[in-house]
């Protein structure tokens, strides 16, 4: 049996200290400690640069380096991705590669990755050719996607295949939803006792392991043991296979087939009908523009440190009432953490100086009551108690 496992570690950039320490004292210290007791096991990971900041904050420098020590052992293979957690295919290509660069100085300063790592990781898995063409301009070689990607629907991607993005020319290795939608571990203990020797390629965020899925009974540490377990990197695993060149479609890692079909493969953070999403990306795109033309304002920095952390997926996402229990997660709709998120959009507007943007800054707060508004109004009026 082969296990090809990416794990996507990523809290908010101003999500409360709190849910940081108790991903890392349930997840995140678990996975680690889970990879030095079976140093044969070998995984892919992920974690942005925004966690990574936030755990030198907090003191939690022990689990970066002992994440840097696996990766220079080769244990594990660290891939790049944007920095605090956008959609990539809702956002301009300065924004985009601002956020891939400062990744990649991150992973340098922090886990030691002096080569441009191989791989990229969408946040979201939010794929499309555009975004993609501006990552493979920017020297990365495969990129991990959702079985959805290949035709629009589950079950017809060839897993021991490595495919080719027509469009950019990037390797892509698929996922596949239905393994991932499952506790992995018990997934591989179920096949090992019908006696399945099969491959099994997972991706999934790092809070599966502890936080999500609490596991008393530790069987992600006994799976790891499973005599004739093998594990590789994506890099690893990437190597000597046959190569099929494809077009992949718009989609995420929660895509449904009726909503690529209706041409809305970013439903959880711009639904068509969604009107909180629509004003809020009004708002969002207002914030982007102001600030590339304001490069020399002198509160310019202030601005951006707001403006990334608005445009983290999670300000939208809260806001699409989609019901996640299929994948151990919560029901996505939290008026708190949008309006969070709504916060850093306003301001990042308000906080630069040039007197010539008062008309702009009238117009966003303009935007800004109304976002406000209807939070609360659909809040208490369909989800309140729900």
């Amino acid at each position: 049996m082969k296990w090809i496992n990416f794990i996507h570690l990523y809290q908010p950039a101003n999500t409360n200290d709190y849910y940081v320490k108790e991903a890392v004292e349930h997840s995140y210290s678990r996975i680690l400690r889970a990879l030095q007791e079976n140093p044969e096991i070998k995984f892919t990971i992920n974690i942005n640069a925004c966690l990574l900041y936030q755990l030198d904050h907090l003191g939690y420098m022990w689990l970066i380096d002992g994440f840097k020590k696996l990766y220079e052992k080769k244990q594990i293979e660290i891939v790049s991705t944007a920095a605090f957690h956008p959609v990539l295919p809702l956002l301009p290509e300065h924004e985009i590669k601002k956020q891939v660069l400062e990744q990649e100085d991150a992973l340098k300063k922090y886990l030691n990755v002096k080569e441009k790592p191989k791989g990229f990781f969408f946040p979201e898995m939010a794929y499309s050719p555009q975004a993609a063409k501006v990552i493979k301009d920017l020297g990365y070689e495969w990129i991990l996607l959702d079985e959805i990607a290949y035709q629009g629907e589950f079950d017809k991607v060839d897993f021991e295949k490595v495919y080719l993005d027509k469009f950019s020319q990037l390797k892509v290795i698929f996922r596949s939803r239905r393994q991932s939608n499952t506790y992995v571990p018990d997934l591989i203990f179920n096949l090992k006792k019908q006696g399945k020797e099969t491959l099994i390629i997972t991706a999934t965020d790092g809070e599966l392991y502890g936080l999500r899925h609490q596991d008393p009974s530790g069987e992600l540490e006994k799976s790891l043991k499973i005599n004739n377990l093998k594990t590789e990197t994506l890099s690893e695993y990437i190597k000597g296979k046959e190569i099929l060149e494809i077009k992949p479609l718009a989609c995420s890692w929660e895509s449904m087939p009726k909503e690529l079909q209706s041409n809305q493969p970013y439903i959880l953070w711009n639904g068509r009908k969604n009107s909180i999403h629509k004003e809020l990306w009004k708002l969002a795109n207002l914030a982007i523009v102001i600030l590339k033309e304001n490069k020399k304002d002198e509160n310019y920095n202030w601005g951006r440190w707001h403006l990334v952390r608005g445009l983290a997926s999670c300000t939208f996402w809260w806001a699409s009432a989609k019901d996640f229990k299929h994948n151990f997660g919560p029901y996505a709709w939290n008026p708190d953490e949008i309006e969070r998120g709504l916060e850093e959009l306003i301001r990042s507007i308000r906080s630069l100086e040039n007197e010539k943007l008062r008309a702009d800054k009238l117009k966003a707060e303009k935007i800004y009551l109304k976002i406000k508004a209807n939070i609360w109004k659909r809040h208490w009026q369909y989800y309140w108690k729900k």
